[in-house]
């Protein structure tokens, strides 16, 4: 069993930076491809990016959903069991709920079906 925390989260106002942080605990997650999505209020949960299991770019590295790419930045320290999203250039409309995710597998995919762990989440707020 893999358990993961998220903190970090808070009221910014647009044009700020906020760094997520996704704590894992239990089993090891050095393996793991780990995934950032979020849920706005009466949305659907989105893919916002993730990172492979090795962390790596020469293999496989980090990949992020179009509308994050240049302002999110995901990154992990193994050794810490520790992953992190930097979100610069925050707007009104990056507000939700932030979840990380791990999956077993060693590719980062956009379903959040694929993945088999989940934290509790972290509200981020931006304000214009």
């Amino acid at each position: 069993q893999v358990q993961l925390v998220e903190s970090g989260g808070g009221l910014v106002q647009a044009g700020g930076s906020l760094r997520l942080s996704c704590a894992a605990s239990g089993r090891t997650t050095s393996t793991y491809t780990m995934g950032w999505f979020r849920q706005a209020l009466g949305k659907e949960r989105e893919f916002v990016g993730g990172i492979s299991w090795s962390g790596t770019p020469t293999y496989s590295g980090t990949y992020y959903a179009e509308a994050m790419k240049g302002r999110f930045t995901i990154s992990r320290d193994n050794a810490k069991n520790t992953v992190y999203l930097q979100m610069n250039s925050l707007k009104p409309e990056d507000t939700a709920v932030y979840y990380c995710a791990a999956r077993r597998e060693i590719t980062v995919v956009a379903q959040p079906g694929q993945y088999n762990y989940w934290g509790q989440g972290t509200q981020v707020t931006v304000s214009s």
